[in-house]
């Protein structure tokens, strides 16, 4: 079931949306966060808001998952080459001794 949701501007008193007369009617492209499909539509900003924030939290939970990613190689790299440079200390003190 689709609710369709009345064209009226809740900061305006709720008189009928202006459309392209008003600042916040804007275009929205890209895909939608919680569907997959196209979105090439105009609405308000403010209607359309639960959508962005909605693909803001999934970019950024993206991104999260990215840096943690990133950190747990660097970490691995930064264990190999200091695993390396005590084999190469131990050797000359072996040396050495």
């Amino acid at each position: 079931m689709k609710i369709e949701v009345k064209d009226n501007c809740p900061i305006d008193n709720f008189k009928p949306c202006r459309k392209f007369d008003c600042a916040w009617f804007i275009q929205i492209r890209g895909r939608h966060p919680q569907t997959g499909e196209e979105v090439d539509e105009y609405g308000c900003a403010m209607a359309m808001m639960p959508m962005l924030m909605i693909e803001n939290s999934r970019q950024t939970s993206q991104a999260g998952s990215a840096i943690e990613s990133f950190r747990n190689e660097m970490v691995k790299q930064n264990m190999t080459t200091m695993s390396a440079m005590l084999n190469e200390v131990s050797k000359k003190k072996i040396k050495k001794g």
